[in-house]
Parts: C-alpha cells; structure tokens; sequence
C-alpha cells in the first residue's frame, strides 16, 4: 500500500481527495497544510505542517498537491527529491515542457512519462476533453469555441464560505480571476492546457469564462466545428460510450454535484459553421474536475498501465 501525503488536506479539493482516498482502500494517507492548520484535525487526520524539510523526508510514495501555485512551485521539487511521485493541481507545472498534463481517460499513456511530477488539469478543462476525445477521433477538430459556467467552490473556501453567507438577492456572476487585458487567467488556462492534452498545438479556441451562484458543479456551452461531417445522432452515440461521460438531456451543475462522471446533453448541429455541432455539459469541479482525477492518475504512474474508465 502506498504511503500518501495530501497536501491542502484543509481546502475544499484536500478534503475530497481525502474522502476519496478512504473510499478506495488507501489507509497509509498523512494529511499536509499551512503552519496555520498545523495540529488542526481533518477526516480523523492530525494535519501536519507542509515544510521542505518534511516533504523531502524520504517516507512518502505519493504527493497529492492541492495548493497555490507559489506554494506547488517551492514544495514540489523537495517531495520529488525526497522520492516522491508529485500530482499537482495548480497551474505551477502544467503547460512545463516534459511534464505531463493528464487526464487518465484522454491521455494517460503520457502520464508513464513522468519525471517525478504529473499535472493535474484545470477543473474546466478535465471534462471538456473528455467531451471532445471521442468526437475529435471521430471527425477531426477545426475550432472550437467555449463558454464556462464555475461554481463558487472552484475559488477555494473562503468564496464558496462567503457565497453560503450572502443573501440569495446579492448573488451575482463574477470574473474574478487575474487579467491581462485580453484574457482572464482561467480563460488562457482552458485554452492551451485543452491544445497540450490533445496534442493539438495550433488548435484555434475561444474561450469566455465566467464565475455563477452555484456551490458546486462547473458547466460549460461548447461549440465544436469539426473537419469531418458529425451528426448530433453519431456524437450521442459516441459519448453514450465514452469513459467517464453520461448523456442527460439537460445538464445541470446541481445533477453533477457528488457524481463521478461528464453530464453532457443539449448535442445539436451548429449551424453558424461547417460541421458545426453544440453542446452543453456539467461536472462535479471538486471531484472528476479535480481530486478523483488527481487520484485516478495516481493509481495509474503507481500501476504502471492506464486506470480503468
């Protein structure tokens, strides 16, 4: 069995990706955060304070990082010298060259590629390739055009807190991520993490996202224009079938909450371009969007050969 740290065992994704753990079977789980958590308890786990000095101490297998960029790119390094495979949530070490940026359903063979440390994937773009993996096999993909819907928990939680204590007439939508002038950060992240999973380097995409009053679950609108003639009928089919993924007619973040799988549904022609189709879909952001995926690439670099869909 492997020895496992949780790293931002705290956060809203450490404490999934701690619940997920003990659904498994994993028992041998050490629970890591800031020295202002340090002695605090979380899922019956004494938290420990993440420090070079304990990360690089040699008793760990696995690292599951569930913490800010700044902190991924100072503690990450010092668990993989200390032997450690690294899976990291944060933007530190995803569009790196020779790191892999995976989702196990998509890509996982690049995840035997690692050199210590694997990317895990915005919580947006995890199931929007899954989406787009059996229709781009089917048709080719020309452009793509996308929409993001995040709930409030995918902003750690202190937002999703103050979400809860607001009243219903306050809420409003938000973009609070940093911005360029051009892009907001999530936007240039869905962009060229979703080219690098599909190894489609030159793809164009557009991307508009935006933060909505809801807990849990992140939605998107996704315009596909294939290279290849794709009915709505042959994309249900192919999604029908594809790992992870589970047609419903109307998706909605409050229908993916607690689930493991893409809702996708509203597959329709597109008739603003050639082989154009649209869609819609919803994912639970703190599980498949975040700590199961995290925990499903885990089990593969440790099996050695792809997790089972």
């Amino acid at each position: 069995m492997p020895r496992i740290g949780v790293v931002g065992a705290t956060g809203v994704v450490g404490r999934v990706a701690l619940e997920l753990l003990k659904q498994r079977g994993y028992d041998d789980v050490r629970a890591f955060a800031s020295a202002r958590s340090a002695g605090s308890t979380v899922d019956g786990l004494t938290v420990e304070e993440a420090t070079p000095e304990g990360l690089s101490a040699g008793d760990l297998d696995l690292c599951l990082f569930s913490i800010g960029t700044a902190a991924s790119k100072e503690l990450v390094p010092h668990a993989v010298r200390g032997g450690a495979i690294c899976v990291d949530k944060s933007a530190a070490f995803r569009l790196e060259p020779g790191v892999p940026l995976v989702v196990p359903e998509v890509n996982g063979d690049r995840a035997l590629e690692h050199k210590g440390i694997v990317a895990n994937p915005n919580c947006s773009t995890i199931p929007l390739t899954l989406v787009l993996k059996p229709l781009y096999e089917a048709a080719g993909l020309r452009a793509l055009r996308v929409a993001t819907y995040q709930s409030k928990s995918g902003a750690g939680d202190a937002t999703l807190q103050q979400f809860l204590d607001e009243e219903p007439g306050d809420h409003d939508l938000a973009m609070d991520w940093d911005y360029d002038g051009e892009d907001f950060e999530d936007e240039a992240k869905l962009r060229e993490e979703t080219r690098k999973i599909m190894q489609l380097p030159e793809l164009p995409i557009s991307v508009t996202c935006v933060r909505v009053p809801v807990p849990v679950g992140h939605s998107e609108s996704v315009w596909i224009e294939a290279e290849e003639p794709l009915s709505p009928e042959q994309a249900r089919e192919l999604l029908g079938a594809a790992p992870a993924v589970r047609l419903e007619d109307f998706p909605t973040p409050g229908k993916a909450a607690g689930g493991d799988e893409v809702l996708v549904g509203r597959i329709r022609r597109d008739p603003a371009a050639e082989n154009g189709l649209s869609l819609f879909l919803s994912c639970d952001n703190l599980r498949k969007g975040a700590a199961l995926n995290g925990i499903q690439i885990a089990e593969l670099v440790l099996s050695g050969r792809p997790v089972p869909a």
